[in-house]
């Protein structure tokens, strides 16, 4: 194994010293932010020490600019989709854990899991992150990769199809993350939950999972396999968030020495109530909404280039107020229990992972984000083009992606509304498409946009940069 990446105690040194920097230091730090080039341990930790309000606005306001100049302001939409609970581990805060006596245990056959995806695909899914529990007898690596297979091939009318699958499973070996590569996914997904080793070992008393070091040293076997796009993240609640963010940003820092490309995504879910899971209903290091929106305003400043992920755990209205802090992917529409997307949530709140606050559907989350000046987007085209990994990174960190992702935004969100949307999204639509239209910079690229929109309307689908 190779040496650790993870300092915990200079981490917290880090975080000592930066008590000590004054307003000005902390508005220097925001101010190089705006540069677009990322920032320093030391930086991040003066940022995150501060809780000025004069700075805390400031950090704020850069977020925002940044994720404008970066992204724009579309969101890219997902779902979900649990294909297995049944696991090995017992961690403290899940749902999931083998302990619990409770869960009701479920392993999709290919039949069901084909019939859940295409109830997405008939609500407008093209992006789905297929998740399983870590059991190698109820979910085996033979059994995932034969589910991404069969999602894959689900086809419904109007061009209904997934066209790109992230996955979120356990680290593998390297041997075993090239035979994942190989069923054609987009991004891997793994959070360490927490950084902090000794915090780690009392949330992760049994199981596979236990082993801090071969979880934190993942993403190095998945990219030595020749996995380019990843994605990290931590389980906010079960410590300080001050240290997690840090912590993050050490690996992100260390995927890029040693790969040349840091993480594709960077995911910030934070610890919610879970049926029968004692600690998630008490968390160890509660995180408040404003430092919840602080850590997010943060990590965009100090990684401008990677995506961040919200998922559906946190409220509709906290998540209106984050989208604009630097937020670029969201799940709408989500069920964290198998079968979930045939069945009535509801009824089964047994057999999922955690609980779920924001219950909108997909068309709900689209008319919103709609009214509220953001745009949805549905593309795939980098995944599918190649664009990943440093060919991607060379686009996205000087801000150039957007030359192909606002176009192919318009042409997904075109798609999306001609066959899956209702009146009023149609009437939004319009209005957001025109108006992101003529924010194309170059006249040949928005003459092309203009002419596949012509396409769409007699029929075409799946048409992208």
């Amino acid at each position: 194994m190779p040496q650790l990446f993870i300092n915990a105690d200079q981490l917290e040194s880090l975080l000592i010293k930066a008590k000590g920097a004054s307003q000005d230091t902390a508005k220097q730090v925001i101010d190089k932010a705006l540069e677009l080039k990322g920032l320093s341990l030391e930086e991040t930790a003066i940022l995150i020490q501060n809780d000025s309000a004069e700075v805390i606005q400031r950090l704020f306001t850069a977020a925002r600019q940044i994720k404008e100049k970066i992204y724009g302001q579309r969101l890219v939409l997902f779902a979900p989709l649990y294909i297995a609970n049944y696991c090995s581990n017992n961690c403290l805060y899940c749902g999931f854990r083998k302990s619990n006596q409770q869960l009701q245990r479920v392993a999709l056959s290919m039949d069901e899991i084909a019939a859940e995806v295409a109830t997405l695909e008939r609500e407008g899914h093209k992006r789905l992150l297929m998740l399983c529990g870590e059991n190698h007898e109820g979910s085996s690596l033979d059994y995932f990769v034969q589910a991404i297979e069969t999602a894959y091939s689900v086809k419904t009318e109007h061009g209904g199809d997934i066209r790109r699958i992230n996955v979120e499973i356990a680290p593998l070996s390297v041997k075993e993350f090239q035979r994942l590569k190989s069923a054609k996914i987009g991004t891997y997904l793994l959070f360490q939950e927490t950084y902090d080793p000794v915090t780690y070992k009392k949330m992760h008393p049994s199981g596979p999972k236990a082993d801090y070091e071969n979880r934190l040293f993942g993403m190095h076997r998945a990219m030595e396999a020749g996995i380019d796009d990843v994605g990290i993240g931590a389980l906010f609640g079960l410590r300080d968030w001050r240290f997690e963010v840090l912590a993050m940003l050490a690996h992100s820092l260390e995927l890029e020495k040693t790969f040349g490309v840091g993480p594709h995504t960077i995911s910030v879910p934070r610890l919610q109530p879970t049926k029968n899971t004692p600690l998630a209903n008490q968390p160890p290091a509660p995180v408040s909404d404003n430092d919840f929106k602080r850590l997010v305003a943060i990590i965009r400043l100090a990684v401008p280039y990677t995506g961040m992920i919200l998922s559906t755990r946190e409220s509709t209205s906290l998540r209106n107020e984050i989208f604009g802090l630097g937020i670029s992917q969201i799940s709408a529409g989500s069920r964290t229990n198998p079968g979930g997307y045939q069945s009535n949530r509801q009824e089964q709140p047994e057999s999922e992972q955690f609980s779920l606050h924001d219950d909108r559907s997909l068309l709900e989350v689209v008319k919103d984000i709609t009214k509220m000046g953001f745009y949805p987007s549905f593309c795939t085209a980098c995944y599918r083009l190649g664009r990943t990994g440093h060919e991607f990174m060379e686009y996205a960190k000087p801000g150039e992606i957007q030359s192909y992702c606002l176009p192919n935004a318009i042409l997904t969100f075109q798609e999306y509304l001609t066959y899956y949307g209702d009146d009023e999204a149609k009437n939004l639509g319009r209005q957001v498409i025109d108006q992101q239209l003529k924010g194309i910079k170059t006249d040949i690229l928005r003459h092309k946009t203009a002419k596949k929109l012509d396409e769409l309307a007699q029929g075409k689908t799946d048409l992208y940069f």
